[in-house]
């Protein structure tokens, strides 16, 4: 599990490429990382974080005090798995954890 860090976001691609280079199956938080090589990612839709965001934008255009607003996290995750990466690592992926993805990089 590699831990969500802007130090690591930044370097998904490399990351993927060492745990795979190392043998390390992996998960992360971001698609990046499964699109970049990485075995698989969890973790929040940032589009659907991004449009919770624009909510809040305009609700506090149209006169509305941020004190007042609830505070709301994203609560739609996907999960992504990369099943090259997995045939790289000699993984067999299950079918019903490859049925659940949101996303099967192939």
């Amino acid at each position: 599990m590699i831990g969500p860090d802007v130090f690591f976001t930044e370097r998904s691609k490399e990351l993927a490429t060492l745990t795979v280079q190392h043998a390390l199956p992996s998960i992360y938080h971001s698609r990046s990382f499964a699109a970049a090589g990485g075995l698989m990612s969890y973790g929040v839709n940032v589009a659907d974080a991004y449009r919770l965001q624009g909510v809040y934008v305009a609700r506090i255009l149209k006169g509305e005090k941020p004190a007042d607003l609830p505070v709301q996290r994203a609560t739609k995750v996907e999960l992504i798995v990369n099943l090259r990466t997995a045939k790289a690592l000699g993984i067999t992926v299950p079918l019903p954890l490859s049925g659940r993805a949101d996303e099967v990089i192939e």
